[in-house]
């Protein structure tokens, strides 16, 4: 397997989620978290979960970013500046130990693109083979996505349904 793509995109988002937690301009945070969606959503699209990568780019990158951006604007000047106090000792030394713990654990999970993995060799051939007895759909995507699928498809629907409708909330403008 090669490294050349998933390496400096995997060090990209690590850059970006460090830099959003420790710079102190408001803006240069938020710029920088809408970076970090963007490059998340380009991990999950490589991964091949493309609709987690929609959601992420249009949740994620997309609103959040134009609605910390118009928050950010409606403040004040001097508000524009983050005063944080040093974090505490126990996420210093808890949140690496984590990470270690999650590197160990991830030994044991199938190698990315294994035929032999658990869902190349159980659920993925039933998909294949089942697909139009079952949905009636020729395309195998579609009818993962809306039959297989269709609980985790709706509710990611409703996700970027409802952050639609509070953008509209938030952005109204009261008529007197």
């Amino acid at each position: 397997m090669t490294f050349s793509f998933e390496i400096p995109l995997l060090i990209l988002l690590l850059i970006t989620a460090a830099g959003a937690i420790l710079v102190k301009d408001l803006m240069s945070a938020i710029l920088l978290l809408g970076c970090y969606s963007f490059f998340l959503s380009l991990i999950w699209a490589w991964l091949g979960a493309v609709d987690v990568a929609f959601v992420e780019a249009v949740v994620g990158a997309g609103l959040a970013t134009v609605l910390f951006l118009l928050t950010l604007f409606g403040t004040a000047p001097k508000d524009s500046r983050l005063r944080r106090p040093p974090p505490p000792i126990a996420a210093l030394i808890g949140l690496p130990l984590l990470g270690i713990l999650l590197l160990y654990a991830a030994k044991d999970l199938p190698q990315f693109g294994d035929p032999n993995s658990p869902a190349n060799t159980h659920i993925s051939p039933t998909y294949l083979e089942r697909s139009f007895q079952d949905t009636h759909t020729s395309n195998v995507v579609t009818s993962v996505l809306m039959d297989y699928r269709a609980l985790d498809t709706m509710v990611e629907t409703v996700v970027i349904f409802t952050a639609g409708i509070a953008c509209i909330l938030l952005l109204r403008r009261r008529v007197s």
